[in-house]
């Protein structure tokens, strides 16, 4: 038996996690026990916490969890340490999820959409390995003091050991030897110890275990510049938790659009994924039923690939976004004029 929670959040997220919900309905696997849970804002709203202790329980518990999204202008006041946002680290830390999955992919219906130009982004397909659990966002010590001659000081502490490097740098390398078999691993060795040490640990594992897959370091300013300039060259990258958050990001936008870029967060072997689209709540939407559901049927997909044991469901998915995409080109732009419930029932009709 196999168990997913589904954690539909704030703003965009009930809606868009409902469509990945019908999808799932069409695919009827077996063996699939589908829960729901509050989180974010709306866990804030009932229970007065971002991530109650049962709603922890029922994660860890689970085979996967498939989140929506969480935060918005509503809980902007709420301390830092009950903010929406803070739920989701913990529900990270919680689950020892430390390898984050980011495909940075441009479907050719959306080559246009790009900010860059069309021959610059055809073909591109990068998938970022971050690592999510260690780095500067959970670093000590941390915090905001008054020194001594009344100004404020706010810091953060970049560190990585040994273990935390090479177990990021493990799934890199293997993910790489499914795809186009390179590895670019960035970080900023040059001005920061924390690189150095994170470049010698990659290098010493790639040359034990995977001197079959193509290694090369880059430092994270010129891998940001190349991501604009030759985007198309990189396979895997892989990288820190704070270099890996903006690095995606920039590399999202290239692909035309936010709202089709999924999200994988595994750990060890066996323990449960935790997988969400990469976009954010975004209020200014919420409740008109046109946001894009596509980043979290595709993050359903990598959670049927990753945890639930059903690559061919996963396959199903990803080609009937595809091909709806594809039909929609012809006759209509996608993300601009079809609602969320349209867009789902055109994935649902290529699917079947």
């Amino acid at each position: 038996m196999k168990t997913l929670l589904l954690l539909p959040g704030d703003g965009i997220g009930p809606e868009v996690t409902a469509e990945s919900r019908r999808i799932l309905d069409a695919l009827a696997l077996p063996g699939l026990t589908v829960s729901e849970g509050l989180f974010g804002g709306a866990s804030i709203d009932a229970h007065g916490v971002p991530l109650t202790d049962e709603t922890e329980a029922a994660a860890l518990a689970s085979t996967a969890v498939l989140m929506g999204a969480v935060g918005g202008p509503q809980w902007a006041d709420v301390s830092y340490d009950r903010r929406p946002e803070a739920g989701l680290l913990r529900l990270r830390g919680a689950m020892n999820v430390f390898a984050n999955l980011r495909p940075a992919r441009c479907f050719a219906a959306l080559a246009s959409a790009s900010t860059l130009k069309p021959e610059v982004v055809d073909g591109l397909d990068i998938l970022f390995v971050r690592e999510l659990v260690g780095g500067v966002y959970f670093g000590e010590p941390r915090g905001i003091e008054t020194l001594p001659n009344g100004e404020r000081r706010g810091f953060n502490t970049q560190s990585y050991s040994t273990h935390e490097i090479r177990r990021v740098a493990h799934v890199a390398f293997e993910l790489a030897r499914l795809r186009g078999g390179k590895v670019c691993s960035v970080e900023k060795a040059n001005v920061m110890e924390s690189g150095v040490v994170w470049r010698e640990e990659v290098t010493r594992l790639h040359a034990e275990r995977y001197s079959d897959v193509a290694l090369n370091h880059m430092y994270a300013d010129n891998c940001a510049m190349q991501l604009v300039k030759a985007p198309t060259q990189f396979d895997i990258i892989l990288t820190d938790n704070l270099f890996g958050d903006l690095l995606s990001d920039l590399a999202a936008m290239s692909t035309g659009s936010l709202g089709m870029l999924p999200s994988a967060a595994l750990g060890e072997a066996g323990t449960p994924g935790l997988y969400e689209p990469i976009h954010g709540s975004a209020p200014d939407i919420a409740g008109q039923g046109i946001a894009n559901p596509c980043a979290s049927i595709l993050s359903l997909a990598m959670a049927l690939r990753y945890s639930l044991g059903a690559p061919e469901a996963a396959t199903r998915v990803e080609a009937a976004v595809e091909a709806a995409l594809d039909a929609g080109a012809r006759t209509r732009d996608l993300g601009g004029q079809l609602t969320t419930r349209q867009m789902g029932d055109a994935i649902l009709a290529s699917l079947r």
